[in-house]
């Protein structure tokens, strides 16, 4: 195949090096960033650029930019896409994204997946790119209802082959509801629990658990700022649950409540057990 890769950061350069280390295919990329594009093509990240009159050669284009941006690029370039070419963004949010892509793939005859690679660290930007990033990873997609089940297979078959250990096929509701909780809730915590003035003694003094909390607190502002605005509903909802339950440790502590601690806690351990649980007998159906 020629594919597109539109955004050589951290997810867009891990896909071209993954791409190229297990794969036939080629590669075309662009960054706005012209130092970006000359060192992938040095290193033979990518084949060559993406410039205009090639996305209509492109079999299949990942878009690995900001939230904003892809709608933007959704915008600008959907009548340059020839018929039959399969787009699939990779946004940590869904609904705005596939909705917008679904009506223009309608209207222009390409084919709209809207996709999340559940991978990443806690650098960004080409530099940390890397070709095992997705090794055993899952890949959300969130295809239109009705979508072509061929195109689909091909699309769950291409991410398989980069080393994605499981494909997850969700709506963009559900997927958007969920990941407020499981990615977005966790690096608001993060970033909220480094900012006590602790943080500066912990050496020595800490472990697992401070490596645990702050590890996604140096997370990319920008672009996580957009993901949560894109997605306050579903965000705020659990942040309000998350300030709920910490107010009623917070009176089993102030209030000398230590039954009631006791059980609080026991409650969060059988929960995480059930959850340990639920996710084991989903591993062992794959």
């Amino acid at each position: 195949m020629d594919i597109g890769i539109v955004g050589l950061g951290l997810i867009g350069g891990s896909l071209a090096k993954a791409i190229k280390s297990r794969t036939e295919h080629r590669v075309w990329g662009f960054d706005v960033l012209d130092t970006v594009l000359h060192k992938a093509k040095a290193e033979q990240v990518i084949d060559d650029v993406l410039m205009p009159e090639r996305l209509e050669k492109c079999d299949l284009v990942l878009l690995a930019l900001f939230p904003e941006t892809t709608l933007e690029w959704l915008q600008k370039n959907s009548g340059s896409l020839r018929v039959g070419t399969i787009v699939v963004d990779c946004c940590g949010i869904k609904q705005g994204i596939c909705r917008l892509g679904f009506e223009l793939a309608q209207r222009h005859g390409f084919t709209f997946i809207g996709g999340h690679p559940m991978a990443g660290v806690e650098r960004f930007g080409f530099e940390a790119s890397k070709a095992d990033l997705f090794l055993n990873a899952s890949m959300v997609l969130t295809p239109e209802i009705g979508i072509n089940l061929e195109a689909l297979e091909q699309s769950k078959a291409f991410f398989l082959s980069l080393g994605f250990g499981r494909i997850t096929i969700s709506t963009p509701e559900e997927h958007d509801r969920v990941i407020a909780y499981t990615s977005q809730l966790a690096h608001l915590l993060s970033s909220a629990y480094i900012k006590s003035d602790t943080a500066f003694l912990h050496s020595g003094i800490s472990a697992g658990s401070f490596q645990d909390m702050t590890r996604v607190a140096t997370l990319q502002p920008e672009m996580w700022g957009e993901l949560f605005m894109l997605n306050r509903g579903p965000l705020l909802q659990e942040l309000d649950g998350l300030i709920d339950r910490l107010g009623e440790y917070r009176q089993a502590i102030a209030t000398d409540q230590r039954a009631e601690l006791v059980r609080l806690l026991d409650e969060g351990r059988v929960k995480k057990a059930e959850v340990n649980k639920i996710t084991a007998a989903g591993q062992n159906r794959k």
